[in-house]
């Protein structure tokens, strides 16, 4: 039987990284999924910044299980040739940091346009990245996402057949979002691809809450993932749970959300503890 180990979003319980790194120490979470260093997104970070960053990851004991990149999330019509040029920059700072996994998505529509009715230019763009990604020995992970080509179960197994070296980031949370059940067909439809899982739970009406609040039935799916799964896998922490300051932009509902908190920590660490009573 296959072992979880855990990850998280930290750059969710706080901008700095330090503050990050001591978060996930507190909370017993060994790896990080970095996505934001002191409010800088990984792909604009200069070689420098990353050192750094590394200096403190080997200090705090923590390893990074994957880089949350922003690759593919951009529209189609925009500068592709400098999307590869940022990919080949993310791919670099991922050997660095000993990361082998790449968060990526598969790409939005121009204005006026439907991303289903362009697969073509789709799997060309993403094509290219995961030809970039072979010269650095990394492993592109697709999430499926809401107006990305990928954003159904469906379409998600179309660019894995597509795509042999292409893997898969499970995001629960997501399909709930997007009218989906998770489980178990969505999930046994990709399951031989997963690569890690994205852990946010979330209700059909609208709301993120916290995990084993929501529709995600992220307790069944993870069970079945590691009854069956070949080797230990991560799950990443990613709550993206509501403050009371306002309403989660992520969302963009007017649905109330019965679960809000007083600040970001509060928020990750409850997140966190709910996971692991999951687990």
């Amino acid at each position: 039987m296959a072992n979880i180990i855990l990850s998280a979003f930290a750059d969710e319980y706080a901008d700095s990284f330090e503050e990050q790194l001591l978060g996930l120490c507190k909370l017993g979470i060994s790896h990080i999924e970095i996505r934001h260093v002191n409010k800088k997104n990984i792909s604009v970070l200069t070689k420098a910044e990353v050192l750094e960053a590394k200096e403190l990851l080997d200090k705090y004991g923590i390893k990074v299980s994957a880089i949350g990149s922003p690759l593919g999330k951009i529209k189609l019509d925009g500068d592709i040739d400098g999307h590869i040029e940022t990919a080949k920059k993310v791919f670099e700072y991922a050997n660095i940091l000993g990361a082998k996994f790449i968060r990526v998505f598969s790409f939005y529509a121009p204005a006026g346009k439907n991303i289903i009715d362009m697969k073509d230019e789709v799997f060309s763009a993403l094509g290219r990245l995961l030809e970039v990604a072979k010269e650095y020995s990394v492993v592109l992970c697709h999430e499926n996402e809401a107006m990305i080509y990928g954003d159904i179960p469906a379409r998600c197994r179309e660019l894995l057949d597509a795509f042999p070296d292409l893997a898969c980031v499970y995001d629960m949370g997501n399909f709930v979002l997007e009218g989906v059940d998770p489980y178990p067909e969505a999930y046994r439809l990709l399951k031989d691809r997963i690569a890690y899982f994205h852990i946010k739970d979330a209700l059909s009406a609208g709301a993120i809450v916290p995990p084993g609040c929501g529709e995600a039935k992220i307790a069944e799916i993870l069970a079945e993932h590691k009854k069956d799964a070949d080797c230990d896998f991560f799950v990443s922490l990613e709550p993206h749970l509501e403050l009371f300051s306002g309403l989660n932009a992520l969302v963009g509902r007017s649905f109330e959300n019965p679960y809000k908190y007083p600040d970001a920590k509060t928020a990750f660490a409850d997140a966190a503890e709910k996971l692991k009573k999951l687990i």
